[in-house]
C-alpha cells in the first residue's frame, strides 16, 4: 500500500473551518497532512489513525519565531504554510477542554483574522473584478462580438460574482459568530 497520497480539494478563503474538519477526518482514517500545494493539492502520509485537531491561522506572512513558539508552548505543531495560511495540529487527547482545542482563546482574535482575510484577499478580488473583468465584459457587449474568448470571459465574470458573494456572506456570518463568543 502506498505511503503517500495526493488529493485535490478546493476550499475558498471562507471555508477554513470545513478544511479543518476534513483534515481531521483524513487523520482519523490514517492519513496525516504533510503539505499543501497550489492550487488545491493536499499531500498526505500514511500514519496510525488518531484523532488529531487541525487549525488554520491566516497571517499572510506576518509571523516571527515568537509567534510559532507561543503555539508550540501550548502543544500545537506547525507543519506547513500555504497562501497566507499556517497549518497547525494537535492530538485531541491533549485537549483537556474545548478551549485547548482552539488556537485562539477569544472570539476577538478570530474576528481579527476574518478582517485580515477580507482586507488582504476579498478586497483585492473585488478590485480586480471591478477594474479589469467587469469593464472588459461590458465592452464585449458594445462590440456585439461573441467568440470563444467572450464565453471564457463570461464564465470568469460569473465565477467571480459567485466567489465574491459566497465568500462575503460566509465571512460575514463567521465574523458575527465569533463576535458572539
Amino acid at each position: 500500500m502506498s505511503e503517500k497520497k495526493t488529493m485535490v480539494r478546493f476550499f475558498t478563503i471562507a471555508d477554513f473551518e470545513e478544511e479543518e474538519l476534513w483534515l481531521r477526518r483524513q487523520h482519523r482514517m490514517g492519513w496525516k497532512l504533510s503539505s499543501v500545494a497550489p492550487p488545491c493539492f493536499f499531500t498526505f502520509e500514511r500514519c496510525p489513525p488518531e484523532d488529531m485537531i487541525y487549525r488554520l491561522d491566516f497571517k499572510n506572512g506576518e509571523t516571527d519565531d515568537e509567534y510559532f513558539q507561543l503555539f508550540r508552548d501550548y502543544g500545537w505543531e506547525d507543519f506547513d504554510q500555504y497562501a497566507g495560511w499556517i497549518y497547525f495540529r494537535k492530538p485531541a487527547a491533549e485537549a483537556e477542554s474545548e478551549a485547548d482545542g482552539e488556537l485562539f482563546s477569544d472570539g476577538l482574535s478570530k474576528v481579527e483574522m476574518v478582517k485580515k482575510i477580507v482586507l488582504t484577499r476579498m478586497l483585492p478580488l473585488l478590485v480586480i473584478f471591478l477594474c479589469c473583468l467587469l469593464p472588459s465584459w461590458l465592452r464585449m457587449f458594445d462590440g456585439g462580438i461573441f467568440n470563444v474568448l467572450s464565453y471564457v470571459l463570461y464564465a470568469l465574470v460569473l465565477f467571480y460574482i459567485w466567489l465574491l458573494v459566497y465568500c462575503g456572506v460566509k465571512l460575514t456570518r463567521l465574523r458575527k459568530k465569533y463576535e458572539e463568543k
